[in-house]
């Protein structure tokens, strides 16, 4: 792959270390932070501690329950199921419904981070990314001495399922900056009622505010399945949008009027950024999901005349707003 716009320009700051002039720069966090919460689907007791990492090493998950800790980098290769959710694995460890923590990063452009875990599933908290955002927000951001490593596309890539009524797609496009645009189609009288496709800029720096609260959303008759096998233990209406066939179930309705599709950006922020660097592209999609959006990654990353490694030696030269920090709430 070719490399472009690789950052030259550095000076030496007091103490003789190389600084970053106006290169836009990788980011970390400052300390370590904390969180505490049971997984969606297994209903089990999840401990996170999210640590700062160095240059260039990823975002990665860390099995520390296990005799021996497993580290499990984000490659679109380590999403080995999508039922429901995204898993990642290594060998035998593994880290289910990973999208909304990886949706946070990506929305705040976090490109180093080591995540211990104490389950094989990550804490389902309120259902949305928001509570990451704030766990992320306040440990701090802090910019590190080395560009950012864009995956930038620079011809469409398309992958689709089905035909007629059954069909879903997604697909990846050139643009200078990363947006999303989702179409959903719910035969369900809530569902329809409520905005079905809307489009997101992640350089509007309004992620928080936007994209991050919305929450992930099941029907009753679905819950009740699932749990009949096992599946959804830990869900209910403190962290989940519950619908039976006519109305939501939630106390307070919807964060959102469009929070049904606006979850589905939250999800495909998070199933993309697993490929290891933030995209220049414009996705769009109608109908996808986790298994979809991997397919997707994949497809890319095999036509290795579909995108390139660019980095920014002036952020100037940067889409609008990526050198900022996204502001919070």
């Amino acid at each position: 792959m070719a490399m472009r716009g690789i950052a030259n320009r550095r000076s030496l700051d007091r103490a003789g270390a190389p600084r970053i002039g106006r290169v836009l720069a990788q980011r970390t966090l400052k300390s370590i932070t904390r969180a505490v919460g049971v997984g969606l689907h297994s209903g089990q007791r999840v401990e996170l501690t999210l640590r700062p990492a160095p240059v260039d090493f990823g975002i990665r998950f860390r099995r520390v329950d296990l005799p021996q800790p497993v580290e499990i980098p984000m490659t679109a290769e380590a999403v080995t199921d999508t039922r429901l959710a995204s898993t990642v694995s290594s060998g035998a460890a593994k880290v289910q419904t990973v999208e909304h923590l990886m949706s946070a990063c990506a929305g705040l452009g976090i490109d180093n981070l080591l995540i211990d875990i104490t389950a094989d599933e990550v804490p389902i908290l309120d259902g949305s990314a928001s509570s990451f955002v704030f766990l992320l927000q306040s440990a701090g951001i802090e910019l590190q001495k080395a560009p950012r490593r864009f995956i930038r596309v620079t011809r469409p890539v398309e992958v689709r399922e089905g035909e007629g009524g059954d069909l879903k797609w997604a697909r990846l496009a050139p643009h200078h900056g990363f947006k999303l645009s989702f179409e959903i189609d719910f035969d369900h009288r809530v569902v329809s009622s409520t905005g079905q496709r809307f489009e997101f800029d992640l350089g509007s720096g309004s992620y928080s505010r936007d994209i991050a609260r919305a929450r992930t959303f099941g029907f009753t008759k679905e819950v009740e399945y699932m749990r009949s096998r096992g599946l959804a233990l830990g869900g209910g209406l403190d962290n989940a949008i519950v619908m039976d066939d006519t109305k939501v179930l939630n106390a307070g309705g919807l964060r959102y009027d469009d929070e049904f599709v606006k979850h589905k950006i939250l999800d495909a922020m998070g199933d993309l950024y697993v490929i290891g660097r933030p995209l220049l592209a414009a996705y769009t999609a109608f109908r996808s999901g986790h298994a979809l959006n991997n397919r997707l990654l994949r497809e890319l990353l095999a036509q290795e005349d579909a995108y390139e490694i660019v980095t920014f030696d002036d952020q100037k030269q940067a889409p609008a707003g990526f050198a900022e920090v996204a502001r919070a709430w």
